[in-house]
């Protein structure tokens, strides 16, 4: 389906999934099932059958006082899951035909509580490439997940395979104050080297290298206010970054010489909750306090088209690693379902 021209209004959702009872938060679609995974702020997480567009399970994973803050799938995870409350925990979940494991297989207690989503690690590609289509454990086979620490400047990395903790990053300066966003990916034929990216309350960027994690490899402020999301491209070398106040910022940067380079702003009247980048990094959207979902072209850095359904401050957006998907979650507890540029059988045409 074509995006909004000044000749075109924007597309309707194709399905509007009603069954939360409170505010959704995050989304995350599960490829071996095919499945769309949600969660909300009393604590359920819910399983989208994407087919009949109704729920084939849920469960209260995380207690309603904390809720469901973040989501986690890779491909090195496979049947697996991983949810994130409020309540300093992090639990890993067996899915099987649709449906969860009763109890918890493992459960991290960071004793951190903020509103910082879990980042999971995933292998650099190439622009043609899914960015879950490659295997993301570590040389040692760890699969590894970031986290804002129990002092909230620091950043956990974990190893979900041992339940361990194995290492902490720490910013030269706690002034940046506490971590509001992250994202990490292993660089693509070093082995166990990641690179992680947080995003800081005072509205700096900082990135680390795992190999040496007693200093931040560099450092910017780009945003005058906290950044509240922000991801990172296929390739690894660049990304978008999104602030309380609207701004997004799209950026480069070479770790080598450890240069971050800003290449194009937008400036925005509302904060930027999420942003996702389709696994074909042409096209990204974001959530806005605002009630909209935002679509940009990536590549030639410029707005697309503003999704207007929610009545309520959208929290969450996802793109299907088949590029056929969009879903958005808003506090107005619903889950709309857009087509935005599915990508036609053995074509790889840039977005016009």
């Amino acid at each position: 389906m074509a995006l909004a021209t000044s000749r075109r209004p924007a597309p309707d959702p194709v399905a509007v999934l009603r069954a939360h009872r409170a505010a959704v938060n995050v989304l995350a679609f599960h490829t071996p099932s095919g499945a769309l995974l949600s969660g909300d702020a009393d604590g359920e997480l819910k399983i989208w059958d994407l087919v009949k567009h109704r729920p084939v399970f849920s469960s209260r994973v995380h207690t309603p006082s904390a809720g469901v803050l973040g989501i986690g799938v890779s491909s090195a995870l496979n049947n697996k899951i991983i949810s994130q409350g409020r309540d300093g925990t992090v639990k890993c979940w067996q899915l099987t035909e649709s449906s969860l494991s009763r109890q918890p297989i493992l459960s991290v207690k960071s004793e951190s509580y903020h509103f910082c989503k879990l980042a999971v690690a995933r292998r650099c590609t190439t622009n043609d490439e899914s960015h879950g289509a490659e295997d993301t454990r570590g040389a040692a086979g760890q699969i590894l997940m970031a986290i804002a620490g129990n002092d909230t400047s620091k950043v956990e990395i974990w190893d979900i395979t041992s339940g361990q903790r194995v290492q902490l990053l720490s910013p030269k300066d706690s002034s940046v104050g506490m971590c509001m966003s992250l994202h990490m990916i292993f660089q693509s034929g070093e082995g166990d080297q990641c690179t992680v990216v947080a995003g800081y309350e005072d509205g700096s960027m900082l990135m680390w290298d795992t190999r040496h994690p007693a200093a931040p490899l560099l450092q910017s402020k780009q945003h005058k206010e906290p950044v509240l999301s922000l991801v990172l491209d296929g390739p690894g070398l660049g990304g978008i970054s999104g602030s309380a106040d609207g701004q997004l910022t799209l950026f480069s940067f070479n770790s080598t010489e450890k240069v971050y380079t800003p290449k194009k702003k937008f400036e925005g009247q509302a904060g930027i909750g999420d942003i996702a980048l389709r696994g074909d990094d042409k096209i990204f959207a974001t959530s806005g306090w605002d009630h909209r979902v935002s679509i940009y072209d990536y590549r030639r850095r410029k707005p697309l088209a503003f999704l207007k359904y929610h009545k309520e401050i959208v929290n969450g957006v996802a793109f299907s690693e088949d590029k056929k998907w969009l879903a958005s979650g808003s506090k107005d507890s619903t889950v709309a379902l857009w087509s935005l540029y599915p990508p036609s059988e053995g074509t790889s045409k840039s977005v016009e």
